[in-house]
């Protein structure tokens, strides 16, 4: 008889191997650009590698980034009832957190858009539309990143989604600790803008 604990510990699993695959760095060393953590910021997300002088490799990675975190949700949901958030978050982490890399990945912008959109599309929107608009307000990705981190609890709220909002705001708060550094930076006055170069 199959353990009761044995399927949800696999959805788990599942979304956080999805989302700890790196592919800023599969993208940027198979373009022959380097190791992407010895550049610019050392992120490996798609901003620093926007930094190598690719957008189009940035553009791949962004959305690859975004879909992990979308698949992990709707794979997750047709595993088991209650799956899609629980693997959500779990590729989140898996992004933010790869065992791979040492437990030194990404910030989890675009992944946990993926996540929204995929949990709720309406608030996956608002995401987008914050981001963006921060983005280009402010020419701070770190800003856009953060602002649509912070909206997705406030829109599920606002849309009714109250069982989604415990699970975006763990997310928001991950994301918000993981741009530590830009928020220093930020109140310092060194944050460098997209389009800049970062030694």
């Amino acid at each position: 008889m199959t353990p009761p604990w044995l399927l949800p510990a696999f959805v788990l699993l599942l979304g956080y191997a999805l989302g700890s695959i790196p592919f800023g760095i599969i993208l940027t060393r198979l373009a022959g650009a380097g190791d992407l953590r010895q550049i610019g910021s050392g992120n490996i997300g798609a901003t620093n590698v926007l930094r190598t002088g690719r957008k189009g490799l940035a553009a791949a990675t962004l959305l690859l980034d975004l879909l992990k975190g979308a698949v992990a949700v709707l794979v997750g949901a047709a595993l088991i009832d209650g799956g899609g958030p629980m693997a959500g978050v779990m590729a989140f982490i898996g992004h933010c957190y790869p065992v791979w890399l040492r437990f030194a990945g990404g910030k989890g912008v675009a992944t946990m858009m993926g996540v929204v959109s995929a949990l709720y599309w309406p608030a996956g929107i608002v995401f987008a539309v914050v981001w963006l608009g921060m983005l280009f307000g402010t020419k701070w990705s770190s800003v856009g990143g953060m602002s649509a981190a912070v909206s997705a609890p406030v829109a599920m709220w606002a849309f009714g989604r109250i069982d989604l909002v415990p699970v975006s705001l763990a997310m928001a708060l991950i994301l918000l600790w993981r741009h530590r550094e830009n928020i220093g930076r930020l109140m310092k006055g060194t944050e460098p803008k997209i389009g800049s170069s970062k030694a």
